[in-house]
């Protein structure tokens, strides 16, 4: 089941500061993009992957990117360096990096970011110009279209 709202205020009540980034960012700017996940971008000290956990501890998280799924409440242990987490949980995809190519680390990517609201709830948004140098970035035929979509929703904006 994917309940994006739910997972995106599960992590804003954990007291995890997060930019809202990758396909549903695009979503909310405006694109027609489908996506299945919720992609974030987040300092990942020890204390926020902790919150992290916390956050999402009952909805049975897993590290989706490995074979075994291993649990990610259980691995990498307490205190272990992390730079990306990309989970399955009960509630949908969520995957966490320290950084997006193209653009740079959370806290450029907070400075730049929109706030928007979801059900009622506010969260940051990664801007729209950073999301499109990010597509370009990522160089990938679906990216590149996404970003080709976005510059045609900025320059209507901007007309």
């Amino acid at each position: 089941m994917q309940d994006f709202s739910t997972l995106l205020k599960r992590l804003a009540d954990a007291g995890l500061d997060f930019v809202i980034v990758g396909g549903f960012a695009a979503v909310t700017h405006g694109s027609s993009y489908v996506t299945r996940d919720v992609d974030i971008c987040a300092l990942l000290t020890p204390g926020d992957v902790a919150k992290l956990r916390e956050a999402l501890a009952e909805w049975n998280p897993k590290h989706r990117m490995t074979p075994q799924r291993l649990s990610f409440i259980a691995h990498p242990a307490a205190g272990v360096p992390v730079k990306n987490l990309y989970l399955q949980t009960d509630f949908g995809i969520v995957d966490v990096l320290s950084e997006v190519l193209g653009v740079g680390d959370f806290e450029r990517l907070k400075r730049g970011s929109v706030e928007i609201e979801v059900d009622g709830f506010r969260y940051r948004v990664m801007s729209l110009a950073d999301l499109i140098a990010a597509k370009e970035a990522m160089g990938r035929e679906k990216d590149l279209l996404t970003a080709k979509e976005l510059r045609a929703i900025a320059a209507k904006r901007h007309a």
